[in-house]
């Protein structure tokens, strides 16, 4: 072959699909939509039909099912997709119930050719070849079997100048249809029931001539349709260093509290992530707020997602009026079946659309609850996925763990997610004269000098005030609580 044949790719409109296909369906291909009752196959297939269906390439779907297509259009047409003026312009539905309830399935490939040659689709749907495999008729003596069309209609769709569809129940782990070696693509669709939760899965397990995104992707069925979240992906440590490197270290950025820009070795490394480590009420959220409010203050837009706080603290009030201003994005969810693959790809749609440069993730032990039970296995290798992704943006990011305060160890994270973090700072309480004050110490800020002084601070209502360096105190890292000599400066919560 002297010329190499290019193969056009359809955009298909469904969120997240053309990702993980790999920029879309090949022109002409043969697909297989395959999964148990209940997964979207149906919902899938509509969907990238009236996105590709036009009056110059119109759509031919074949029904075998035993309800009519008007029952079946009824129940699509509360889809957002759904456009009724397509129907019978662009897209025609073929009832094939009766043709195949007598057996005769050579019949039925007569009349599905004829169906094909008589419109000259652009596109072809049959819905779903396995109800056509469980039909329990006698079949005439000399007719094909089930098997030979199934087979019979994969070829004769695959060699149609016409991108085609083969929609069936498949359960996973049973044993694969022929049919699936004639097909160009294998769209694998997939739910499980959690608890109190819903978690539905896609996999292109098979798509010839281009480069798929590997695993198993999240996707919810709304009233929009389907939408996928493609599983984030990890790049290679050149590509990682273009913003992760020592040059995003020179530009230091504001936390809002005063004094811990100091603490910090000159303010927070731009592009860099801080986890903030403490027990409730330590004032871990107040700092992430803090921190967000001073973005603003220098045209430094934000994004928070916020998994555990009610819209009646005051925080929230003050970051209500914030994004009221369109000065910060928020993502404020108690959803319990999220998996970590759409939060982010929320979380990066939301960066995008504000222009984002702080982040602020409140809190990992909200998030982790927040996820499905399906992947807090997982929960480790999904925030170092998340941290990535972050990091390839260049964005600014603080994150919050909730920590118990036992007085006798010092622990950043329940997660082992430290070691991915550039910079953490722990917040503690201690006893003194029979009263608990706060303390905060930064831990580690990679690449560079900081403070590594154990300081009083307070919580007013201008928010936190730290405090002298705390003396002569030997409870903070293991045994009991001791006399501290503190300075009234310091007692008294001003620097």
């Amino acid at each position: 072959m002297s010329k190499k044949v290019i193969i056009q790719r359809l955009t298909t409109s469904v969120p997240g699909l053309d990702a993980i296909l790999g920029g879309g369906l090949p022109e002409f291909s043969f697909n297989l939509i395959v999964g148990p009752p209940g997964a979207g196959k149906t919902t899938l297939a509509h969907q990238i039909m009236f996105a590709l269906a036009t009056k110059e390439k119109p759509a031919l779907f074949f029904t075998v099912l035993g309800e009519p297509p008007l029952k079946m259009l009824r129940y699509q047409q509360q889809f957002s997709f759904f456009d009724l003026d397509k129907i019978n312009e662009s897209i025609r539905f073929v009832d094939l119930s009766d043709d195949v309830a007598t057996g005769n399935f050579d019949q039925v490939l007569v009349r599905i050719t004829r169906e094909f040659e008589a419109s000259s689709p652009a596109l072809v749907f049959v819905d779903s070849y396995r109800s056509i495999m469980l039909e329990t008729h006698i079949q005439p003596k000399g007719t094909i079997s089930q098997q030979r069309f199934i087979q019979q209609l994969g070829i004769q769709l695959s060699y149609w100048q016409a991108t085609t569809f083969l929609i069936g129940e498949f359960v996973s782990g049973s044993a694969p249809h022929p049919v699936m070696t004639v097909a160009d693509g294998i769209l694998s669709l997939d739910q499980s029931v959690y608890r109190n939760s819903m978690v539905r899965k896609i996999q292109v397990l098979k798509m010839r001539g281009q480069e798929t995104r590997p695993g198993m992707h999240t996707f919810r069925i709304t009233g929009n349709g389907i939408e996928i979240f493609p599983a984030a992906l990890i790049l290679g440590n050149s590509e990682v260093q273009k913003v992760s490197g020592p040059l995003r270290s020179k530009i230091r950025l504001a936390t809002g509290v005063p004094g811990l820009d100091t603490m910090l070795g000159g303010g927070l490394p731009s592009g860099y992530s801080l986890l903030v480590a403490g027990p409730s009420g330590s004032g871990k959220t107040i700092l992430a707020t803090a921190f967000l409010a001073e973005g603003v203050r220098r045209g430094e837009p934000g994004v928070i997602v916020a998994f555990e706080q009610t819209p009646s603290q005051s925080w929230v009030r003050t970051l209500d009026d914030m994004v009221r201003a369109g000065q910060i994005g928020l993502i404020n969810t108690r959803s319990l079946d999220l998996s970590i693959d759409e939060i982010v790809q929320h979380l990066t749609d939301l960066i995008h659309k504000m222009k984002a440069t702080r982040v602020v993730i409140d809190s990992l032990s909200g998030f982790e609850l927040a996820v499905a039970p399906a992947f807090r296995d997982d929960f480790r290798e999904s925030l170092f996925r998340m941290f990535v992704v972050l990091s390839n943006l260049g964005v600014t990011v603080l994150m919050t763990s909730e920590l118990e305060d036992r007085y006798i160890d010092l622990r950043f994270s329940p997660y082992g997610s430290a070691f991915l973090t550039d910079a953490i700072i722990v917040q503690r309480y201690i006893e003194v004269e029979s009263r608990l004050q706060r303390v905060m110490a930064v831990v580690k800020v990679r690449a560079s000098v900081h403070s590594t002084e154990i300081r009083l601070f307070n919580i007013t209502d201008d928010g936190i005030v730290i405090g002298d360096p705390v003396r002569d105190y030997e409870g903070i890292l293991g045994g009991q609580p001791t006399r501290v000599k503190i300075s009234p400066t310091a007692k008294g919560g001003k620097p």
